[in-house]
């Protein structure tokens, strides 16, 4: 039997990188995945990668309307859900003296306000011991430069980890971060101009013990694990998948 079989799952940010690996591998592991995202193109060229067992929502996660949208959709077809994964998020490299409103506003949005209305709306459809595992990052320990509104929004994933683990701690629900290295994603090579992409992974392949940028699927493998029954006593963790980047 598949470690996800009979599986219902909900993918924010599904239709690219991480988010789209982890509904592939989900998806293989015997789980039905809803998956999200912004652009409907994108959406339909994943759920095609994707192949089976998978509904796309197009939709924005700080939009709450597109929210409700989603999930009542899950109700619709399969009525209740086993696994969340808040995923969707991202970032923009802009230093401390140039931080705009506008700026500060989209990230806060996607990677906070978004993450806390996706697991409020899940809430009512979760089952019983259910796991709800939250996208954070390696910045929430590091002082990387140029990134500290991202960074703040990764620290507050990692809180929530821990005050939702309490919250719902009488339904056995638990609440993880997940928190990648450097991960070789669209959205990394979004995060700089083109000519600067190499140098940009160059830099960041020299504070990895392990000499290398990670693939999607190794976040989905412990996206995977965390969501199953194999995780069954592990709540209100960071687990760090960074090739040691932010362990010594």
């Amino acid at each position: 039997m598949k470690k996800l079989e009979g599986k219902v799952a909900v993918i924010t940010g599904g239709n690219s990188g991480i988010g789209l690996a982890t509904a592939k591998r989900f998806v293989e592991e015997g789980a039905y995945v809803f998956i999200t995202g912004r652009r409907q193109q994108e959406l339909d060229a994943a759920v095609q990668q994707i192949g089976r067992n998978v509904t796309a929502v197009q939709g924005d996660v700080a939009n709450l309307t597109d929210l409700d949208r989603l999930f009542a959709t899950v109700q619709a077809e399969k009525g209740t859900l086993d696994i969340v994964f808040a995923n969707a998020g991202g970032g923009e490299f802009v230093p401390l003296g140039a931080i705009t409103e506008e700026h500060y506003d989209k990230t806060f949005n996607s990677n906070v306000k978004g993450l806390v209305f996706t697991v409020q709306k899940a809430l009512p459809l979760l089952k019983d011991g259910s796991s709800i595992i939250l996208n954070a990052s390696i910045t929430s320990i590091k002082g990387s430069e140029a990134f500290s509104v991202y960074s703040a929004t990764k620290a507050a994933v990692r809180s929530f980890a821990r005050t939702w683990t309490t919250d719902l701690k009488q339904r056995k629900i638990r609440v993880n971060a997940l928190s990648p290295g450097p991960i070789a994603t669209p959205a990394l090579d979004g995060l700089v101009s083109p000519e600067e992409t190499e140098q940009l992974k160059a830099n960041l392949v020299s504070s990895v013990p392990l000499g290398r940028l990670g693939d999607p699927d190794e976040i989905a493998k412990a996206a995977s694990f965390l969501a199953s029954d194999e995780s069954s006593f592990i709540t209100g963790i960071e687990l760090f998948v960074d090739g040691g980047a932010a362990q010594i």
